[in-house]
């Protein structure tokens, strides 16, 4: 199915790696025109020269720490201004605070940054360039802010933050032709996960095939209806079908992508 994406101007905030990555790809796909904001340029350049071989109608990196005060405005400014205008972001970004409530005042400070603000302040840089003309906004929360866990609540309570707040966009500004949604994966297979399957598999001399699926149901206890993580290609899809206007009566809307995960 065509998602009505080509030519459209859209930034992706995380865009270097994981589930950010793989959602400029199918944007690429699609023949969007692709800003990929990260930390490191040297993955970033990468990340950009393989949109372009996908067939992006333009590629482009702007480097920038959302997570540290004017990087956001600075970085979607540049790129609204190198892509012409803009139409929709995507902000992935987000991944610390997995770890113990217990940690002390300065790790949560640096949770609610990178997690919570970080997501804020994509979002507001965006809104002037949306409101000129209608755009889709989509965010990444957790399937666990459903099922907050002690061993990681820094994380899933931050993630609560970024799903109400993108409830709040959606309704605040959907008379401007506005469209927000937060997507919310479960245990998904990025470079890390992927790294931790071939760890696993050599400490405990078990076939790398189904190495992570058993300790995510022994030791993680995940009840996964299908039985497997997550592909990024698989949410990289969802979040380019709600940037698209194949999406257009949806917003407000979290929408789960964990292989239905029980919790």
């Amino acid at each position: 199915m065509d998602l009505l994406l080509a030519g459209k101007r859209i930034v992706v905030v995380g865009g270097s790696a994981g589930i950010g990555r793989a959602a400029a790809r199918q944007l690429a796909t699609e023949g969007a025109r692709v800003a990929i904001v990260a930390r490191g340029r040297e993955r970033a350049e990468a990340a950009a020269a393989e949109l372009a071989d996908a067939g992006a109608a333009e590629a482009i990196v702007v480097t920038a720490d959302v997570g540290r005060p004017g990087e956001a405005e600075r970085a979607v400014s540049t790129a609204a201004d190198r892509l012409g205008g803009l139409d929709g972001i995507a902000v992935t970004t987000g991944l610390l605070g997995h770890e113990p409530i217990e940690v002390g005042d300065d790790r949560w400070d640096e949770v609610f940054h990178d997690v919570l603000l970080g997501t804020v302040r994509s979002v507001q840089s965006a809104l002037p360039h949306l409101r000129r003309g209608g755009g889709t906004i989509v965010t990444t929360a957790a399937y666990s802010i459903r099922a907050p866990e002690i061993a990681r609540l820094p994380y899933a309570s931050l993630k609560s933050g970024v799903a109400t707040f993108t409830k709040g966009i959606a309704k605040a500004y959907g008379s401007a032709g506005i469209r927000a949604n937060c997507v919310c994966p479960g245990a998904i297979e990025t470079e890390a996960m992927a790294r931790l399957r071939a760890r696993i598999a050599e400490e405990r001399g078990i076939p790398v095939e189904g190495a992570l699926e058993r300790v995510m149901t022994e030791e993680w206890n995940l009840d996964i209806a299908l039985g497997r993580p997550g592909r990024p290609a698989e949410v990289g899809e969802l979040i380019a079908f709600l940037l698209s206007p194949r999406a257009g009566y949806l917003t407000g809307a979290l929408v789960n992508i964990d292989g239905g995960t029980d919790f």
